[in-house]
């Protein structure tokens, strides 16, 4: 029963991520009427960043008490690892995202963004060599083709503005992609929270730079701003990444991945709730598409870790005998 409790608090927690992330394409598009694109990733990671800075070290606190366990600090390599992909994964992505967000839609974002898995495969089998079976190539190819309608959607509706919009999120893609494989790279040894924390202090770091662009359009928000903010930092970059390595750790990566795929339902809802957004067929379409090309991409990765798995119950069977 305990084993059954706790699979249903990690697909809870994971569920709860997408929920939070799938929400931020809506908020962030009702807070660029306010903000500018530059100072809401600002706000939002440097409040982010103080609450992981203060979890952390209230944490290392705890650990220096007798008899408590302490995890090792990130030594200078990896704190560099840690801060490149901060950069890459929060700065560069969230700066094309929002400014993606800014000239096209929050549903194209939210569709759009169900490719990220698929970007971020293709990018281990460039660098890392990772085997790409036939399954997850045609999976590739169906998202792509998913992601061609939404954006082509784009263009015929909203003009070169959505589309040039739909592309920066496109290439948002590539740079959280970049973001995965360094930051998996560079997190060995390390506690999530220690790993968020450092990767968002320096993405927070490359927004406040940015920021300074639009130092001229600076202005106090209102209360309504001002709340969307916190919860942008609160849910989706505290909240969300802790939720999401909550349920991580108790579970198939490859489960964990799955469930990430409400991301695009969950976000064109948001899209059509909060802003009053509409949805085309075409684009429905190329969401529905998306979304299938995903799961087909897991397939072979379901597949793998069954098999693993059997292969381990023989041989503990057999040494058992």
């Amino acid at each position: 029963m305990r084993e059954r409790g706790a699979g249903v608090s990690a697909v809870c927690a994971v569920v709860a991520a997408a929920l939070f992330w799938s929400s931020s394409y809506a908020v962030t598009k009702r807070l660029l009427d306010d903000v500018g694109p530059l100072s809401i990733g600002a706000v939002r990671f440097a409040l982010a960043a103080l609450l992981l800075g203060v979890a952390v070290r209230l944490n290392r606190r705890r650990a220096a008490r007798p008899g408590a366990r302490s995890d090792a600090r990130p030594d200078a390599r990896q704190r560099r690892q840690l801060y490149l992909s901060g950069f890459l994964g929060i700065t560069v992505y969230f700066v094309l995202e929002n400014v993606g967000v800014d000239l096209s839609t929050a549903s194209d974002a939210s569709l759009i963004v169900a490719t990220y898995p698929l970007m971020t495969m293709l990018l281990e089998r460039v660098v890392l060599r990772a085997r790409m079976p036939p399954l997850r190539i045609a999976g590739v190819l169906l998202a792509t083709t998913g992601a061609f309608l939404v954006v082509r959607n784009g263009a015929q509706v909203g003009g070169s503005a959505r589309w040039t919009g739909d592309v920066l999120l496109l290439l948002g893609g590539l740079a959280w992609a970049g973001y995965n494989v360094l930051g998996k790279r560079a997190s060995a040894g390390q506690s999530a929270m220690s790993v968020t924390y450092h990767q968002t202090l320096a993405g927070a770091a490359g927004f406040l730079l940015a920021s300074l662009v639009e130092a001229g359009d600076w202005r106090m928000p209102d209360a309504t701003a001002a709340a969307l903010l916190v919860y942008l930092a609160v849910a989706c970059s505290v909240g969300g990444f802790l939720l999401y390595n909550y349920g991580l750790r108790r579970m198939a990566s490859s489960v964990a991945v799955n469930i990430l795929n409400l991301v695009p339902v969950f976000g064109v809802l948001g899209a059509v709730l909060i802003n009053g957004e509409s949805i085309r067929p075409a684009q429905a379409a190329g969401g529905a598409v998306i979304v299938a090309g995903v799961a087909l991409g897991m397939v072979e990765r379901e597949r793998k870790a069954s098999g693993r798995a059997s292969s381990r119950d023989l041989a503990e069977t057999q040494d058992a005998i």
